[in-house]
């Protein structure tokens, strides 16, 4: 049945005219029933293939009808109730978004970028357990290069470096009332204590904080160290004291000869075993001519100014020679050498101050004066490190301004921190554009231009709406479920969810648009859009969801939250698009029925009755003369005239019948006459017959309005349709999209191997700051890190020396690790403690043999350390007899393979922790648990040292440097951990830590981790798509155009550039769940198709290609905000990839996927055994036998229609949901034209006069003339449906009474048969 031509099928559509145009374009009533059964009504297709009339795959419809039957019965539910259910799935998602202000940002590196329940996560959390939180120390890093010139060796440049760390250590902060310098928060060196307080106190006041700098070659070093102002000690001695000024060597010996109290000895012992001796007093001084520069400086009488490179090489050494070696590594960079390995340029310098821990401060503060006014916690300490940090971070880099020769930049751990929250934070700014360019857009894309009441924008707009709410009541979710946010959910989630949620709306947006033209119940129309859109809508939402769920694998927290936040976002979009979103629809399906514009929906549209006149008015311009025709073999009709008028048929306004009326201001058809001459004047005839054709009626201005409404019309549908589909059925085209996409599958396995793994620390912090810079240049010139070698408990520490001295040469094999002059590692504290010790022993063997000791005690000129390792040696490890004062004499503290005497092992940490402070503060061992204190004193007799507990966590230090790239670093952490993993199967419990292996050491199993994701993604996938289509071939398809996609994204990477990292990563594992947005909705299209391969290529493209394009675009738009980002890598690793991902599989899913399917495509769902390109219009179902029932009375009953899919064999079928009473006229004009000559017939003639020629004119002889006759054939289609059994009267019904007697006719027969036999 033609659409344009039966109202009844929407009851309150208004007036209708047929015209002949529409007739063109609508020739069947829903021509997808036949051609695309199982994607219009499975149900059908599989009662058809039960039939045998037709083949295909039972399974598959049997699982689609059944799916299609509930999104059906749903759809016409929510139509049906769609205010209600909008009210309560809008209040729904409301609440949930509640839900996001429980929502918590994570900053912290470790809990995003340490792999759970890994390796590393368990070291480090070892690591928290017996050290505690906020331990350990933090690096303030200052960094000079050149401006313009590239040498630092002058004098200028060390002044400037040397000013910027001044300004650094007069920073001064207050916090919670307290206020803070950098002495107090420095971590700095400590010396033993003595007897006497005020040396104590002296030292304490005295004691520097550890800087490492190229200053500390020449004397400028010593006023970074302070203090400042010099301390006075009030004592005529000492007088004021700094390091400026300040010589141990000459103190001690001042000390000597002092009658005093002080000891002398004992303080002279510890300098010297730090190598504490004339500090800073005999270095060059860079400007001599400076008032402090020290006589005893080697250029002060010659005021020459020092070589500097000369100074530098091999290092520089604080005021403690033996424990503070700063390797020329570590301070300058941009090195060159000449040839006698002097340092003859420089290109940057590099200094670090070391700041306590939040721990350590807490503890060393705590019980002090100084904070009795507040309550002190570690968070107080915290907070004063943290706003010290940022201070510095602020002052420092404001020093080089344009003036200065050379650029300073400086770092800090917070200001990193401060980064990463504003790199995590979400830009409101960014997501409000992103939402109303996708707003803009399906305004646009949906609008109708030319028919304001079908267009769909007000629908598009809310189902933008829907999803930004969605997608907030998803995170709301997340939030509640305790999921984190951070800075790959908040840079890429907001615009990634709307963009796959406005995907499926464009799609059951479209199909609306479709159905809408159709000649559907009303009541059924959003459970026909649901039926047709749910099935593919679900299988995309379910593969997204488990492909995001997939992606979980990863064991990263930050990306393992990114998947799971993505998945919960897919499932609301799902609920949101398949739920709510109907009920938005059946809103607007009220607005079409009542004629109101789209988005303004108060107006009502002026225009819903259309004339369209069959013929013009007449004119007053005399036709053009004919030559006279042969008469024809039959008898002219007589000449008439009659008027015709324009009608219109429309339904009441129940529904119940149709009307057909007048057409306001109709046009009557009227007699066309024409005057010809006559050579012969006999009467004679001259009779045509045509079709009239809009065309032969159509002005200039008519032409253009047409070609106006095709380009308001035109859309993508039409471009698929018209040029795109056709063009690929051609078998060149397919040729050349096979050779393109298979070079383009070439070069992106090629850019695969050239994917480097990685992440630069510069991509996350923004273009244009110091930071930035700082970080650039630390990567060119240093690649600084401070590492630790951890060993654990379990380890018999006394009894296996050997195995610690092995574990700490191995790293001398490590290439990125500093390395002194003659190529070994720095000592470790098992080297010092050794050498102290060694020392000692010494001391005594030498005063021993001078007599100062006798059998069971020493001489008052014994020395401390003589008297010190006397102690030592008696002690026997033993706690029930910790003291033999005979194996003094007969154990050595070291033996001669140059181990520590096992027994006494913890009796010496105890004494050597206690008394070598400088020592093991250099070490930065960091014992746990910590030592017992003894302080030595050799005026006293006791001899009972405490014996230590075992230890369980010491540290070896490492510097690594040169690490420009993450393949350097990574090729460091293998090194590194290969060591660990050996030494851990010689039974050494032992792990690495260190700001490499928290950062770095996540690549070395990513790829590993991704590879298992993706294929179990694609695995999932095939099986879903297995499972619902039940066609294995098509996911199969499916699933290697979407491992195409990936090969084709990683390649993509590589050839610009992008390293990868946990980010790309997880968007190499989305591509799955993506491309099925561009894959899947083409190869459903194509298996519910009927036809050859190139008719169901062609027929899926139609009506897939423009949801398809749309939803494309949409996900662009939902990321282009991303290009503002102030952070590279939100636009290199967040933007680039995805708009990648977008145009390669838009690619993939519309041109080699189509192409592929045309030439290894599955067969067809249904496939018809009579014509290969329709399925036969199917015959009626037979009426069921009516059961027996008692006779009723009962008058006046409805008869409703019984449930089929089928009418009369000989009409063309109307699917069920078609209204049961319609008759529809198709009129065909043709025009018949008889030329009558003068008098042939005046009857006629003055008939036709009359009634159409001028007053004038009837006075005249009448010339000859047309008469012409329009015909209208009508053809009158009429459905015939079976009444439900039971529901008529069997005595009074008409049919009842037939259907008798056929059953008494055939009984008849029967029994005529039988009697025949």
């Amino acid at each position: 049945m033609d659409s344009w031509s039966n109202p009844a099928y929407r009851p309150s559509e208004g007036l209708t005219m047929t015209t002949s145009h529409q007739r063109d374009s609508n020739q069947k009533s829903d021509p997808d029933l036949l051609t695309r059964t199982s994607w219009v009504n499975a149900e059908l297709a599989y009662r058809q293939i039960k039939k045998g009339r037709a083949d295909g795959n039972t399974c598959a419809l049997w699982m689609r009808c059944h799916l299609q039957r509930y999104l059906h019965s749903t759809g016409c539910f929510i139509q049906l109730h769609c205010g209600k259910v909008l009210f309560v799935g809008l209040l729904v998602l409301s609440l949930c978004c509640i839900g996001l202000k429980t929502a918590t940002l994570e900053t912290n590196v470790e809990e995003l970028w340490v792999e759970v329940d890994g390796r590393l996560g368990k070291e480090l959390e070892y690591t928290r357990n017996i050290k505690g939180a906020g331990s350990g120390t933090t690096s303030e890093i200052v960094i000079q290069t050149p401006k313009k010139a590239t040498n630092l060796l002058n004098v200028e440049s060390l002044l400037l470096h040397l000013n910027a760390l001044l300004e650094a250590t007069k920073i001064e902060i207050e916090v919670d009332g307290l206020t803070w310098k950098f002495s107090d928060l420095c971590f700095a060196a400590d010396f033993p204590r003595t007897e006497n307080a005020f040396i104590d106190l002296i030292l304490e006041d005295l004691l520097p904080c550890v800087v490492i700098t190229p200053l500390d070659c020449f004397w400028e070093g010593a006023k970074i160290l302070g203090p400042n102002p010099s301390y006075n000690t009030g004592n005529s001695i000492f007088g004021k004291l700094s390091w400026t000024n300040l010589n141990p060597r000459e103190m001690i010996e001042k000390l000597k000869f002092a009658e005093s109290y002080f000891p002398v000895e004992e303080m002279e012992e510890t300098f010297d075993r730090a190598g504490i001796y004339d500090a800073y007093m005999t270095k060059p001084c860079l400007n001599p001519h400076d008032e402090e520069c020290p006589e005893s400086a080697p250029n002060f009488y010659s005021k020459e100014i020092p070589d500097i490179g000369a100074e530098l090489t091999n290092g520089c050494s604080g005021f403690a020679t033996k424990y503070m070696h700063w390797e020329e590594d570590l301070i300058v960079g941009g090195v060159k050498k000449n040839k006698t390995g002097h340092i003859i340029r420089v290109e940057a310098f590099q200094s670090v101050l070391q700041l306590m821990g939040e721990k350590e401060m807490f503890e060393y503060f705590d019980q002090t004066s100084d904070v009795a006014s507040v309550a002190w916690s570690q968070d107080h300490a915290k907070r004063a490190l943290e706003t010290w940090q940022r201070n510095f971070s602020d002052i420092v880099n404001k020093i080089a301004n344009d003036s200065a020769r050379d650029n300073v930049y400086a770092f800090s751990y917070t200001s990193l921190l401060d980064i990463m929250k504003d790199f995590s934070s979400i830009s409101g700014v960014r997501v409000v554009l992103g939402y109303v360019l996708m707003f803009v857009y399906a305004c646009v894309s949906l609008l109708k231009w030319n028919d304001a009441v079908h267009s769909q924008s007000g629908i598009g707009m809310a189902g933008v709406l829907l999803v930004a709410l969605s997608v907030a009541a998803g995170l709301g979710v997340c939030s509640v479920l305790g999921i984190k946010f951070n800075a790959s959910t908040t840079q890429i989630i907001p615009f990634l969810a709307l963009g796959l949620g406005v995907d499926d709306m464009f799609l059951i947006a479209h199909t609306h648009g479709e159905i809408g033209q159709s000649k559907i119940p009303y009541s059924e129309q959003t459970g026909e859009c649901l039926k047709r859109t749910g099935v593919t809508v679900l299988l995309t939402s379910i593969s997204n969801m488990l492909a995001f769920f997939t992606a979980a694998i990863i064991p990263i927290p930050a990306l393992r939250a990114f998947s799971l936040q993505a998945a919960i976002l897919v499932l609301f979009n799902m609920g949101s698009v398949l739920l709510i979103f109907p009920a938005i629809i059946s809103l607007d399906l009220v607005r079409r029925e009542d004629k109101r514009l789209d988005v303004l929906c108060c107006f009502q549209s002026p225009g819903t009755t259309q004339v369209i006149e069959l013929q013009p008015q007449p004119q007053d311009v005399e036709a053009p003369q004919r030559e006279a025709s042969p008469p024809p073999s039959y008898s002219p009709p007589p000449s008439y005239n009659t008027v015709m008028h324009n009608t219109i048929t429309h339904s009441s306004p129940d529904g119940g019948h149709t009307i057909t009326t007048l057409a306001p201001n109709d046009g009557a058809f009227v007699q066309r006459n024409n005057s010809i001459s006559s050579a012969a004047g006999s009467p004679s005839t001259t009779s045509s017959r045509q079709c009239l054709t809009p065309e032969e009626s159509l002005t200039c201005r008519d032409r253009c309005v047409r070609a106006q409404r095709e380009c308001l019309s035109w859309s993508l549908t039409c471009f698929a349709t018209n040029i795109y589909g056709p063009s690929l059925q051609k078998t060149p085209m397919k040729v050349f999209v096979v050779v393109f996409f298979f070079v383009f599958l070439i070069l992106g396995i090629w850019g695969t191997v050239q994917v480097k793994d990685g992440l630069d620390l510069t991509d996350v912090v923004p273009r244009g700051t110091k930071e930035r810079k700082f970080l650039e240049e630390q990567t060119k010139y240093f690649g600084f890190y401070n590492i630790y070698a951890v060993t654990q408990g379990n380890f018999d520490y006394a009894g296996r020396q050997d195995v610690l001295y092995d574990y700490h040469k191995a790293f001398q094999r490590v290439d990125k690790i500093i390395k002194r002059e003659d190529v070994s590692v720095r000592p470790f504290w098992l080297d010092l403690f050794r050498q102290w010790l060694s020392d000692l022993q010494t001391a005594y063997d030498r005063e021993q043999q001078d007599g100062r000791f006798y059998e069971k005690g020493w001489y008052d000129n014994a020395t401390g350390d003589a008297v010190m390792a006397y102690k030592l040696l008696v002690q026997t490890g033993d706690v029930n007899k910790p003291v033999d004062m005979e194996q003094a004499n007969k154990i050595r503290l070291v033996d001669d393979k140059g181990f520590i005497y096992q027994p006494a092992f913890y009796n010496y940490l105890t004494a050597w922790w206690s008394n070598d402070v400088i020592a093991y503060t250099a070490s930065q061992a960091n014992f746990h648990p910590v030592p017992n204190s003894w302080v030595d004193d050799k005026t006293q007799v006791n001899y009972k040292i405490p014996k230590s507990q075992p230890l369980i966590y010491t540290q070896l230090p490492f510097y690594l440097t040169n690490l420009s790239n993450t393949e350097e670093i990574i090729e460091a952490i293998v090194n590194i951990r290969h060591i660990c993993d050996l030494f851990s199967a010689k039974g050494l419990p032992n792990y690495p830590s260190g700001i490499p292996f928290t950062y770095w050491e996540q690549y070395i199993n990513l790829r590993f981790y991704m590879m298992l994701s993706i294929i179990c993604s694609l695995v999932v996938t095939f099986i879903v798509l297995t499972v619902v289509l039940m066609n294995p071939w098509v996911a199969l398809i499916v699933v290697v155009v979407l491992s195409m996609i990936l090969l084709e994204l990683f390649g993509f990477m590589g050839i610009i550039g992008i390293k990868l990292s946990a980010v790309p990563a997880v968007i190499l594992i989305m591509t799955v769940g993506i491309g099925v947005e561009f894959t899947l909705h083409v190869a459903v299209g194509f298996i519910t198709s009927i036809g050859n391969r190139n008719r169901r290529m062609l027929m899926s493209l139609e009506h897939t290609f423009a949801p398809v394009v749309h939803g494309a675009v949409s996900t662009l738009l939902g990321i282009i905000m991303l290009v503002g980002a102030e952070f590279d890598f939100v636009v290199k690793y967040f933007f680039n990839v995805l708009a990648a991902l977008v145009v390669i599989g838009m690619f993939n899913g519309l041109l080699l996927l189509p192409v592929l399917l045309s030439f290894l495509g599955p067969k067809g769902e249904v496939i018809p055994k009579d014509d290969p390109d329709r399925l036969a219009t199917p015959t009626p179902e037979p009426s069921p036998r009516p059961r027996d029932r008692p006779l009723r009375s009962q008058r006046g009953r409805v008869y409703p229609r019984l449930p089929s899919d089928i009418s009369l064999s000989t009409i063309t079928e109307e699917p069920t949901q078609y209204s049961s009473h319609e008759i529809i006229v198709q009129p065909e004009v043709v025009v018949e034209t008889t030329m009558v000559q003068p008098g042939a017939s005046g009857g006629n003639s003055n008939s036709g006069s009359r009634n159409n020629s001028p007053p004038t004119s009837a006075s005249s002889t009448p010339p000859p003339k047309h008469v012409t006759r329009v015909k209208a054939t009508a053809t009158v289609k009429v459905e015939v449906h079976t009444p439900l059994p039971g529901t008529v009267d069997q005595e009074r019904s008409f049919k009842s009474k037939r259907r008798k007697l056929k059953e008494l006719e055939t009984a008849n027969n029967s029994d005529s048969d039988e009697s025949k036999c």
